[in-house]
Order: structure tokens, then C-alpha cells, then sequence
């Protein structure tokens, strides 16, 4: 896997200078060798990978710059326009004056390898492992749990801060929250959905110092997991309930809580990381779920973007 990695990182930073033979130089492998591995796990050749994506950048280019067809022939590695003409024709099932007319943009060449050129200049790659939808809320449900835990841990840092008012809150979310009060509902959310699915009738109070809303977190998020989570992943998110904890009863299914929780939660959850960034304990960013979920990428609260000017 790492001859593959080598060559989509050459494609995708120098996707005009791509060399096979300096590649199989610095992964130590002879050229025919490395041709064929990376061959059997791209399901295509890297030469026609290469002149595929080189396709593609220039269908994306016709259709969003000025460039002449001549200039794009040759940045995609062609010794004519002719020559560029009939691969164009082959890929796109018409020649690049009339691409250019359509205006469109659906630049991608159906490939085996599922890697195609992401403008301006980059690569789309395809997933590693076969995901399922519901994978993704697993995912952002253990990001809440983990990130709430996380929070509860670093109380003990700032007791002044505990029952300190929150002026920063959310109107309909909480009631002058504090930093006890947003914690104490993260958990207590928990408790009210398990307690319902149950049957019980009310909610018994917990205790709210730090290490009680830790105990009573550690104790809850199974359990939650087990009777909501676990239940959705089965396809059972349109399951029905009756909550006699709220007066009068409601109807509920599965899949509207957890929808539930995860929204409220996160409001919840920044209030409570923001409180403790004010106390003076900043080292949980902003809670960003995106590396959580996805695997990859930074805070992406904290990435800097360019906007053009007003």
C-alpha cells in the first residue's frame, strides 16, 4: 500500500511531471516490478491513470477557463491537438469544441480505481473500507459520548468555574446554564431516554459534583448504546415508544431521539467546552467531530479559508 500512496501523492501534487521510473527509484522496486503492483491495486495501469486524470483536468479546464484546446493538448501531455482530439472524442463521446459549448462539468471518466481529479489540481480518492450510512451516526454519537466524558474530566481543573454563570447560552436550550448545569443535562439526557425506554414514570435526580456526573456517564452511555444505538443500526430507528416521563405522555420512535441527543448535545457540548475555555482550559479545541467521523482532516473550525472581498 505504500507504493500506492507514493503515486497518488506524485499524481496529486505533480500530476504534470509524474515518473514512474523516479517513483520505483524511491520506493526501491524495479519499474516493471512496480508497474504491476500498482497495476493490480489500482485495477488500471499508472501510465493510463495518469492519462486519465489528465483527461479530466482538461475536460474541467474547457469548460472554466479560456484556455485554447492546443494549450490544454499539451498540458495533458499530448504531442498534437489531433492526438488529443481522438482520446478526448473516446473518453467524452464528443470532441472538445463541443464539450466546450455544453458547459458542463461532469468531468469524471468512469474508472475501476474510483480516483479522479478534484479541482483545481488535486484528487478525489475513493473510501478505503465499504462504510454503511449509519456508520457516520455511530461514529458522531461515540464522538459526543467521548468528547462529554472528556469534558467531565477536566471539572476538578476549575471548581470556581462550576456554578459560575454562563452569559453565552442558547435561548430555549437551557435556563442560566453554568458549567454544572450544561454538564449535569448532558448526562441527564442520557439518563431521561434510558429511564423512558424502561418505563419509568420519572427521573431521579443525580449527583452533579465531578466525579458523580462521571460515575453516572459511565454508567448511562452503555445503556444508551445498547437500547437506542444499537437498536437503529438494526433498522429499527422507526420503532415506536410511549414516554411516561413526560406529562401527558408522548410518543417517541428510536430514531427521533437520537436525532434528538445528537442536536442538543452539541449545543450543550460547546457551551460546556467554551465555559472551560474561559476558566482557562482550552486543550479541547472547539469539539469538532470532523477528524472523529472522518478519519482525517483538522478542527475544521480552526482551518482558514480564502473569501474574495465583498
Amino acid at each position: 500500500m505504500a507504493t500506492v500512496d507514493e503515486v497518488m501523492d506524485l499524481l496529486g501534487t505533480r500530476l504534470d511531471e509524474a515518473d514512474l521510473d523516479a517513483l520505483a527509484q524511491r520506493v526501491h522496486l524495479s519499474r516493471f516490478h512496480l508497474h504491476r503492483l500498482l497495476t493490480a491495486a489500482l485495477g488500471e495501469p499508472p501510465g493510463a491513470l495518469r492519462r486519465r486524470l489528465l483527461l479530466e483536468r482538461a475536460a474541467h479546464r474547457l469548460v472554466t477557463t479560456d484556455e485554447t484546446v492546443v494549450d490544454l493538448s499539451v498540458a495533458a501531455g499530448y504531442d498534437s491537438p489531433d492526438g488529443f482530439t481522438r482520446a478526448f472524442s473516446r473518453a467524452f463521446g464528443m470532441p472538445p469544441s463541443d464539450y466546450r459549448r455544453t458547459g458542463r462539468v461532469r468531468h469524471r471518466i468512469p474508472a475501476p480505481s474510483g480516483i479522479h481529479f478534484h479541482p483545481p489540481g488535486g484528487l478525489a480518492l475513493p473510501a478505503l473500507v465499504r462504510s454503511d450510512p449509519m456508520d457516520t451516526l455511530v461514529r458522531m454519537l461515540d464522538h459526543h459520548l467521548d468528547t462529554t466524558a472528556a469534558v467531565l474530566a477536566r471539572l476538578d481543573r476549575v471548581p470556581d468555574a462550576l456554578d459560575r454563570p454562563i452569559t453565552l447560552s442558547v435561548e430555549g436550550i437551557d435556563e442560566a446554564p453554568t458549567l454544572r448545569s450544561t454538564c449535569d443535562r448532558l448526562v441527564r439526557q442520557l439518563e431521561q431516554w434510558v429511564v423512558a425506554l424502561e418505563g419509568g414514570t420519572s427521573i431521579p435526580a443525580g449527583d452533579a459534583t465531578p466525579a458523580g456526573l462521571r460515575r453516572r456517564l459511565e454508567a448511562v452511555a452503555p445503556r444508551f448504546r445498547e437500547q437506542v444505538v444499537a437498536q437503529v443500526v438494526a433498522g429499527n430507528a422507526e420503532s415506536t415508544f410511549l414516554d411516561l416521563t413526560c406529562d401527558p405522555p408522548q410518543t417517541f420512535t428510536l430514531g427521533g431521539v437520537l436525532a434528538h441527543v445528537l442536536t442538543f448535545a452539541a449545543v450543550r457540548r460547546t457551551i460546556a467546552i467554551g465555559a472551560l475555555e474561559t476558566a482557562g482550559v482550552g486543550d479541547l479545541g472547539s469539539g469538532d467531530p470532523m477528524a472523529y467521523v472522518g478519519g482525517a482532516g483538522p478542527d475544521a473550525s480552526t482551518v482558514h479559508r480564502r473569501f474574495d472581498e465583498p
